[in-house]
């Protein structure tokens, strides 16, 4: 999720804000920026809305990383 990370830290969020934004637990938020937890469809599109971006544009990279492991 180090994408995740660069655009949160690039904006200027905090884990705070993200969790917020989402409506979601900071500790919820933090877990799936550190692939604590699986993250859904569902969160994807929200947090690609929140930097105006397509979830592929964040999250595609890190998947076909982890594909290419298997």
């Amino acid at each position: 999720m180090e994408e995740l990370k660069r655009l949160r830290k690039l904006n200027k969020y905090s884990c705070q804000d993200m969790a917020d934004m989402l409506e979601i637990s900071k500790c919820f938020y933090w877990q799936i920026e550190n692939s604590k937890r699986k993250l859904s469809y569902q969160m994807a599109i929200k947090i690609a809305a929140i930097f105006n971006k397509r979830p592929d544009d964040i999250f595609y990279k890190e998947y076909k990383n982890l594909e290419n492991n298997f």
